[in-house]
């Protein structure tokens, strides 16, 4: 069964990348925007049908009244295997930079979290199979694009894959808010590095807390008591990018 995506952007992005396979390209009639044209064109150079189609037709077709006029029916989609993350790392000849998410529920949570895993250059997300939200059209249209880039992998045991990272000699920190988590802004996050991310609501895991290195918290200055998971992924992921830049050019 075929999955369909839509909105401009991450249908540009699905043609333009090296994820699942377009099959067919629907866009809705009579509507001479020119970003559409582009897809259009698009389309019409990677030998991709295109079908053009009455708006209402698109929206049933989705159940989304925000599809921008454009749907991207898609083989589905398929999680990476685990060894195949390890191998595009080693094959890098970078330090390891994973992100894990234990129990990320909402679709534009983890669609948002994608997408700034993407950017900050992660060479993998992992999810476990239970409390975590299925890849869908509302994650992918969040993700913009993100999942034709970077590599999706799901695991029976968010736990026992950590401990298979630390044998790899990666650390795994997960984010907490906990007292004793040390501030994330002065903890020395260099080498091979995973970012753990728990639940929107209730956080990591016992279990899962207890197998990571060490806990970093992002200390909170205001009256609010949390973030958001995808804004604390968002703010965690760079600064361990900022760490890593500052390293490199203090090198120079």
């Amino acid at each position: 069964m075929a999955d369909f995506l839509y909105g401009i952007n991450p249908v540009r992005e699905a043609l333009q990348g090296e994820g699942r396979q377009p099959l067919e390209l629907l866009v809705v009639k009579n509507d001479h925007n020119p970003r559409l044209q582009d897809l259009v064109e698009l389309a019409k150079r990677l030998n991709l049908k295109t079908t053009f189609l009455p708006k209402p037709d698109l929206e049933r077709m989705v159940n989304h009244p925000h599809h921008q006029g454009v749907l991207l029916k898609l083989t589905p989609f398929k999680y990476a295997d685990y060894s195949d993350l390890l191998a595009n790392w080693q094959a890098s000849g970078q330090p390891a930079f994973f992100l894990l998410l234990d129990g990320i529920t909402d679709p534009q949570n983890f669609g948002a979290i994608l997408r700034s895993a993407e950017v900050a250059g992660c060479h993998g997300v992992i999810v476990a199979k239970d409390r975590s939200c299925p890849v869908t059209p509302v994650v992918e249209k969040t993700a913009a694009g993100a999942l034709s880039h970077i590599p999706l992998c799901q695991v029976t045991n968010l736990s026992r894959t950590i401990e298979d990272l630390k044998k790899e000699a990666i650390w795994c920190y997960g984010l907490a808010g906990e007292a004793e988590a040390e501030d994330i802004f002065t903890a020395g996050l260099l080498g091979n590095l995973a970012l753990v991310i728990g639940s929107e609501g209730k956080g990591l895991r016992p279990n899962v807390r207890n197998h990571c290195d060490g806990l970093l918290a992002i200390p909170m200055k205001g009256k609010v008591e949390s973030l958001n998971a995808s804004v604390a992924a968002g703010v965690a992921l760079f600064e361990i990018v900022r760490q890593g830049a500052q390293a490199g050019s203090d090198k120079l």
